[in-house]
């Protein structure tokens, strides 16, 4: 659609997408901060690296874009509107149904799948994305069984879906291990059988399977993800918005954006988390927080 036609963003400017957040559950658990740094335009954003920190414009006319990444949109649902206010948005909605010895505290499957069917009545099947990802290999999970259930239930309310197998960072085999899950890390050619498997089943209930940031298992079926996708956003808001790729790992093909979270400070307990190494000390950074204050973290 617009991301083919070869146009300018409007306003002739850089183009500003910003992330809220890859690092955090901000819809979740810090809805009322985003409100108010929205009504403040613009957020203070710790670099987790090392560096200092930096401000990030978030008025209106200033911002391209948002990409509100979640498993929980609830406590912004009824804010929606005042999101889209400051610029269009699309949602990163990552729903799996695993047991709770994996995720400790998220949201029913059945909630997740509710709280889409309503964002695309409000805004349209462009507005959301669902995530099945990471995908666990665990003796407690019949991934394709789960997968066709949550596909079937989404069914006319999302356009695509996106894959990825857990990675097996150091701190995310420590946090499977120390929960006791019996996980494994399978050959390629099991991870593509199983993809493909995903893809198919996606595809029967009209939601095309996209893989983020793996292309060693790119196969039949599968696209490539744009998590941060410009040409999304575009569809979403009607008008083109323009971004370079510049993906933050090997593979990853996201627009170029600015995230405003913080690691270690969601709380939904997943194990296999990224963004978490160790969730007491999320917790506790999820206790202190203060949301007036201009930074997570």
């Amino acid at each position: 659609m617009w991301g083919s036609l070869g146009l300018q963003p409007a306003g002739g400017g850089a183009t500003v997408i910003v992330s809220a957040s890859y690092r955090t559950d901000i819809p979740a658990f810090y809805a009322d901060w985003f409100l108010g740094r929205l009504a403040a335009g613009y957020a203070a954003v710790a670099n987790p690296y090392g560096g200092g920190v930096q401000r990030v414009s978030l008025a209106p006319g200033e911002v391209d874009g948002f990409v509100l990444w979640t498993r929980n949109l609830r406590p912004l649902l009824p804010h929606l509107d005042r999101v889209r206010a400051v610029a269009p948005f699309t949602v990163q909605f990552t729903a799996t149904g695993y047991p709770r010895a994996l995720e400790a505290s998220v949201i029913a499957a059945a909630e997740a799948v509710a709280q889409l069917r309503d964002v695309a009545r409000r805004f349209g099947r462009r507005a959301a994305v669902w995530r099945y990802d990471p995908i666990v290999v665990a003796p407690s999970v019949d991934h394709r069984r789960n997968f066709a259930a949550l596909a079937q239930a989404l069914a006319g309310t999302v356009d695509e879906v996106v894959l990825s197998f857990v990675h097996p960072y150091r701190k995310t085999a420590r946090n499977l291990g120390r929960a006791g899950i019996a996980w494994r890390d399978p050959p390629v050619e099991e991870k593509r059988d199983l993809l493909a498997a995903l893809a198919a089943l996606a595809a029967e209930h009209g939601i095309a399977a996209t893989l983020c940031t793996q292309p060693g298992l790119a196969g039949a079926g599968l696209g490539a993800a744009r998590c941060v996708d410009a040409a999304r956003l575009s569809d979403v808001a009607g008008r083109p918005i323009l971004a370079p790729e510049s993906g933050n790992r090997p593979g990853c093909l996201c627009a170029r954006s600015r995230d405003i979270g913080a690691y270690d400070t969601c709380p939904h307990g997943c194990v296999y988390c990224y963004a978490v190494a160790d969730r007491d000390r999320a917790v506790r950074r999820f206790r202190r927080h203060d949301p007036a204050a201009d930074r997570l973290g």
